[in-house]
Formats: structure tokens, sequence, C-alpha cells
């Protein structure tokens, strides 16, 4: 067995900016603490919230490391007690609160999963933080049910990519927003029942008639801005609204009557502050519902791209440019 280096390299943030503050640099391979492995990365996944952490506006909780990325793929090197019946030499995918974007990171041994199926590394780095985020957001907090219509905007992103499919195969009936004909066709390959181009037609009205005028139960929305009072009219008889972004802004003049006479749910979350406890909850139902669907094949990540990891800011200026259709994994 190869032993572990004592450094590694990886990227970090010199400062607060544009893509271009994403430096390569050298730090000590982490240590596992107790509950934790200590994984290899052989593919890391790019999120939103990595370029939020570098513009300055989402620092890493307490105690975790300042080095972007959220989730990776690799091989298991070291193990800590109390982590579980993990072993050196699996292959897993994992959730991370930072440390993604190097060589090697330190895992919650309850966050990490198997890969299903045949994945590749590069596939199974597109899994964890896009799956987990959508699993406790249209599921545990919005209790989406089979036969119920689920509106998701941004359906081409990695978030909308996965609950287009994830919920479909579920038993929702799905309906999406996208920025092109292209990506709305994407959109109704993954299972979406219709892709809305936001750019030429009234979202809300699709919705609309999309569920015979009544609206839709649940919406999943990374946007914000004026998107949350246009959402509102969006929904139907006990509709749930779920925050998870505010690309465009978050603050909104909203009517709070529809709310009132609709029964409606406002609610929102983060997922990178939970608690491991909980992190590992979402990750136990993932591993029931989903994985087995990954696995046969049913859902599929989708990467648009792969960069070495020394081209982070690359790989986050294509993020931000919003060209891409899916996920974005660095590769050290």
């Amino acid at each position: 067995m190869t032993a572990t280096p004592e450094t590694m390299t990886c990227i970090e943030i010199v400062e607060p900016g544009g893509p271009e503050v994403l430096k390569t640099t050298t730090r000590p391979v982490p240590q596992p603490e107790s509950g934790e492995v200590l994984i290899k990365v052989k593919a890391a996944g790019i999120n939103r919230p990595d370029c939020i952490q570098r513009q300055g506006h989402y620092a890493p909780p307490p105690g975790v490391t300042d080095i972007p990325g959220l989730e990776v793929a690799g091989e298991i090197v070291a193990v800590s007690e109390n982590s579980g019946t993990w072993k050196v030499g699996d292959t897993v995918c994992a959730l991370v609160a930072g440390g993604g974007y190097g060589e090697y990171v330190a895992a919650p041994a309850p966050q990490c999963l198997p890969i299903p199926g045949s994945l590749s590394m590069t596939e199974a780095a597109a899994l964890p933080e896009t799956c987990f985020t959508v699993w406790s957001n249209i599921f545990d907090r919005a209790g989406l049910k089979p036969g119920e219509a689920f509106l998701v905007h941004g359906g081409s992103s990695g978030i909308g990519t996965t609950a287009i499919q994830i919920a479909s195969r579920l038993g929702a009936r799905v309906i999406t927003t996208a920025g092109s004909e292209e990506k709305c066709k994407v959109c109704l390959d993954l299972g979406a029942e219709r892709a809305v181009n936001y750019k030429e037609e009234d979202f809300v009205d699709a919705a609309k008639d999309f569920t015979g005028g009544i609206g839709v139960d649940v919406i999943l929305d990374m946007v914000g801005g004026d998107y949350i009072q246009r959402n509102i009219k969006a929904l139907g008889p006990d509709g749930r609204h779920v925050s998870i972004a505010f690309l465009g802004g978050s603050k909104a003049e909203v009517n709070f009557m529809p709310v009132m006479l609709k029964r409606l749910t406002l609610t929102g979350s983060t997922l990178r502050p939970l608690p491991v406890e909980r992190k590992a909850e979402i990750a136990r139902a993932l591993e029931e519902s989903v994985w087995p669907l990954i696995a046969s094949g049913e859902i599929a990540p989708v990467v648009h791209s792969t960069f070495p990891l020394a081209e982070a800011a690359e790989a986050h200026r294509l993020m931000e440019s919003s060209q891409h259709i899916g996920k974005i994994v660095l590769l050290p």
C-alpha cells in the first residue's frame, strides 16, 4: 500500500473576488478525526456555493477548512475510530463541508456512500451535493408525494437535472424552467413533462395550464427576487415553496394574502451547516430510495465537462456563465 504523503496540492481562495483568486497551493494532508475517513480524491464536483464562498459571501462553518469543495469521489486511504464499516481501499462518494478541491479530504464517515452501479469517479463526484440537497428539500421539507405537480427552476443546472430525475422516477409530475430550447429539450429527455423557456413564456401561466388551473404542489426555487411572488401565484392550495438559493436576490416585495388564502408553506434551507447526524439520515434515505435507481441506470448524473484541478478558475468561469448543462467536475 502506498503511504499517504505529508503534503498535497489543493486550491485556495487567496482573497474574495472573481475566479482569478483561486490559486494552486500546497497544504498538509488532513488527518481524519474520530468518525472520519481520509479520501484520496479522484474527482470533485463544483457547486454554486463554491462560487459564493470565493466571492466572500459564504464562509465555511466553524472548524471547517477554507479549501472550497463540497463533494468528492475517491478511495479511502485511512480510517479513524468510530468510522463504521468503511475500510481502506473502499471507493466512495462523499458530501463534505469543505476541502473537496484537493488531493485528499477528510470526510465524516456517515456522509460517505458507495459508488452506485458502474459509475465512474467523475460521475460519482457529481452526486452528493445535488442528491442531498434535492432529497432534504423536496422530500423531507416539502413532502413531495407521487402524483403531485412539482416545479423546479433552473432545470438544466446540476440541482435541476437531479431534481427532475429523482422526482419523476418517484412518481411526481415535473414542470421546469430553463433558458434555451436546447436546455428545455434536455429537461424533457430527463423526465420533465413540461419545460418552459422562461425567456419566451411566463412560467406562472405554464404552471397553471400544466395543472388544469389549480397550481403546482411544490416549487424548488434557486432564483428568489421577483420569482418569489410569481411562485406564490403558481402554487395551488396547500402548496409548498422551498428556497435554496437567491441568484436573483434575497429581498422581494410579497403579497402574503395568497399565502393565507391558499394555506401555503414558504420554507428554505442550507445544507452545509447541518450536523453530521442529520446528513447521515439523508444519506441513508438516498441509499435506500435513490441509489438503486442510479445503479440500475434509471437515474444518471449529467456531467457537462471536467477540468484539471489547476484550472479551477476556468471551471468557475464556466459555472458563472450558466452555459453549462448539468455538473462541472474537477480532476485532481
